[in-house]
């Protein structure tokens, strides 16, 4: 088994409905699941749009790295969540943060997400679960992550 670490974002519609319909459909990957409180987030870096409703879930699953990958595309899919451009507004979207300690830069698959560190909209939420798992490329734990990113933001 191995402990994935997923970021779930939604800025479209009923938000807190599409976040609650990810984890729904997660609980089939994943056990031991785990999901934080929700965090509004004003959108960084895209043109003017809704505010996010943020959020992470941890678990354990036996799927490789890609086809987890493949089922979190497959629940935005069903979503409703279209892509018409990079940085679009979307009903749901579903990052794989951490696989494990597992370092993958594949095309199209990149564990840890290559920007995870630089986001507090998924550090805040993850540190509620799982402040204490560790970035394998930094070595740092993700509280040490959020806590080094607030000093830089301040």
């Amino acid at each position: 088994m191995n402990s994935v670490a997923i970021a779930l974002g939604s800025n479209l519609g009923d938000r807190a409905a599409h976040l609650a319909f990810a984890v729904h459909h997660l609980q089939f990957l994943l056990t031991a699941v785990r999901v934080s409180s929700w965090h509004e987030t004003a959108p960084i870096g895209v043109s003017p749009q809704p505010d996010f409703l943020n959020g992470a879930v941890i678990g354990q699953t036996a799927l490789g790295a890609r086809d987890l990958l493949t089922r979190l595309r497959a629940i935005e899919d069903v979503s409703g969540r279209c892509r018409p451009h990079d940085g679009a507004p979307r009903t749901l979207d579903l990052d794989l943060i951490l696989f494990g300690g597992v370092v993958l830069d594949e095309p199209g698959l990149q564990v840890p997400h290559p920007r995870f560190r630089e986001r507090r909209f998924v550090l805040e939420p993850l540190s509620e679960i799982a402040g204490d798992w560790v970035d394998p490329v930094t070595g740092l734990a993700v509280s040490d992550l959020l806590a080094r990113l607030r000093s830089r933001q301040q």
